[in-house]
């Protein structure tokens, strides 16, 4: 079901993009009719960089299930992170 809420935040990193890589500044996640994918509703990830123009975002639809698994490989990868990487970012939080 569409919610029409979108959670937006902050991001510093890079994408590669039709045009090439780009900064990213910012990343809206929301769950919505696709645009491309074959399933009813996806959890759709903008990132993007809205000083640069529309050229500067890359979109993403995936399932519910996923999704999840995305958020599970990154905490995985930051627990297993070298120290002084994911302890940093965890002590930031």
């Amino acid at each position: 079901m569409c919610t029409y809420l979108t959670e937006k935040i902050e991001l510093d990193g890079a994408a590669k993009g039709a045009s090439g890589w780009f900064t990213l500044r910012e990343g809206l996640v929301y769950v919505d009719h696709p645009y491309h994918a074959c399933q009813e509703h996806t959890v759709n990830i903008d990132f993007t960089n809205p000083g640069e123009g529309p050229s500067a975002r890359v979109a993403v639809e995936l399932t519910e299930e996923a999704a999840v698994a995305l958020v599970e490989a990154i905490q995985q990868a930051l627990a297993t992170a070298p120290p002084g990487l994911a302890s940093a970012r965890r002590g930031a939080a």
